[in-house]
């Protein structure tokens, strides 16, 4: 299927319906692709829902060989988290302690009270993650946040940049479908109602305009202006611009099939079953009574002669799925890059070791943050604003190794950073400043005292030789 481009939308030229035409050929087009399909089923993994095993169906066939449901024994359906604790990991380990910038004031400029920037950025980061990709829309004050799954992006055939989207939402087929198309000199909201033609809610506007007020006439706008670029910008979750699910569905899928199918043996292997000897004149529903009779009093009469009946109980097979669960669980965190944090859960884990555990996880988060990095650089250039980013990354540490090297080093270094150092490593990073101070006071009183004592002192010793 061929995707819509920012070049197709200017072919279109300014004929309103034929515009309107176009934008809901593309969001079909947008659905119909494969990209979606895979964003939509990601999307369902990242909520613990396993599309595949949702599916599945046990199958019995008949003496002829007919294939029919099995509705009788037992089908678990368990979906594990691996995908969404893999995508949170990730994105929470880089993330988690928001973004740094060297002018303190550009956050606050990327964000207001309602909508942080550190918090929409994590929603962003998560979004493409799972999904390839997120979008962030700079509104004036904060940025909003569409995920491929709502998003149709319109890239320019020369350049690849982003130069146009649509934004489209609809909770289902028998409500209304919204869609607002965002152009480089405005955006237009449109509307189409269950059993009606397309409504124009709001005409082509700039995206930050001027409202003045008047008791005569109300508000109005009167003036507006437009971003030096579009200003929605692309967020990648990784270098490969695909969902992390890709390389993973596979063996999450056969983790979850193995352990329903180990519930199902199980449940299965409850059943206890009998064996009646010398009893052949027994039919069908004679085996059924004493069935019954044992499962409500636990005690049955078997009226031949020499019949004697005996229970069995099967064995369930455990040691080999065990062993493949175990191969999966661990696989998957290999192939994700993930931490397993038991690998370093035991507490004489050193820092080396640790290191060592993190950085698969580490490395990964590198491309991220390359992806990132690039994105909020296009989003200063639209916000008009010059900065630095950076970001802090959070990790189980050795506390006492790392405060012993720090102190082994202590001679060689001064005092404040010392201090500092250590206190990051406590987690008390923000008091240093205070303890610092605190130090610094205690030191000079102790410096001052020990001068008045040395005044004291000398003045003793001038009056004893005066005597």
């Amino acid at each position: 299927m061929t995707e819509y481009t920012y070049q197709d939308l200017l072919a279109v030229g300014e004929n309103e319906k034929e515009r309107v035409n176009f934008v809901l050929s593309a969001i079909h087009n947008h659905k119909m692709s494969s990209d979606y399909e895979i964003a939509i089923i990601a999307e369902e993994y990242n909520r613990h829902k396993n599309v595949t095993i949702s599916e599945y169906q046990k199958i019995l066939y008949t003496v002829t060989g007919k294939a029919i449901p099995d509705n009788f024994s037992a089908n678990f359906k368990m979906a594990c988290r691996h995908f969404h604790r893999f995508v949170v990991q990730e994105n929470q380990f880089l993330l988690g302690n928001g973004a740094t910038f060297d002018d303190d004031s550009v956050e606050d400029k990327l964000g207001n009270k309602k909508k942080p920037f550190d918090t929409q950025l994590q929603l962003l980061g998560k979004k493409a993650l799972v999904q390839k990709v997120a979008f962030g829309f700079f509104n004036f004050d904060h940025i909003d946040v569409f995920g491929f799954t709502e998003f149709v992006p319109l890239w320019d055939e020369e350049d690849g940049g982003l130069k146009a989207g649509i934004r489209f939402w609809q909770i289902n087929d028998t409500k209304p479908l919204r869609a607002t198309l965002y152009e480089l000199d405005g955006y237009t909201d449109i509307i189409w109602r269950v059993g009606a033609d397309y409504e124009i809610l709001t005409p082509k506007r700039p995206y930050k305009v001027t409202i003045r007020s008047t008791e005569a006439d109300g508000a109005e706008i009167y003036d507006g202006e437009n971003y030096p670029g579009f200003p929605i910008i692309p967020l990648w979750g990784n270098s490969e611009h695909q969902s992390e699910l890709v390389g993973l569905r596979e063996q999450i899928d056969c983790y979850d099939l193995i352990k329903s199918g180990f519930a199902n043996t199980v449940d299965e292997a409850s059943f206890v079953y009998w064996t009646i000897q010398n009893a052949g004149g027994m039919d069908d529903l004679d085996l059924a009574h004493f069935v019954e009779r044992m499962k409500t009093l636990h005690a049955a009469v078997v009226d031949d002669d020499g019949a004697k009946a005996e229970s069995h109980q099967q064995e369930v097979p455990y040691a080999s799925r065990e062993a493949l669960l175990d191969r999966l669980d661990k696989d998957l965190y290999r192939d994700a890059m993930a931490l397993d944090v038991e690998a370093i859960k035991s507490g004489a884990a050193t820092a080396t070791q640790i290191r060592a555990a993190y950085e698969p996880l580490n490395t990964k988060c590198d491309d991220f943050e390359y992806c990132i990095k690039e994105f909020i650089d296009r989003l200063l250039e639209i916000a008009g604003l010059e900065s630095k980013v950076s970001f802090t990354r959070s990790m189980i540490v050795n506390t006492a190794e790392d405060v012993s090297t720090v102190l082994m080093a202590a001679q060689y270094l001064s005092a404040d950073y010392v201090t500092n150092k250590i206190l990051d490593i406590l987690g008390d990073g923000d008091q240093a400043e205070t303890i610092l101070d605190a130090l610094n006071s205690e030191e000079m009183d102790r410096f001052t005292g020990r001068k008045q004592d040395d005044v004291e002192d000398e003045a003793r010793e001038m009056l004893q030789g005066e005597e």
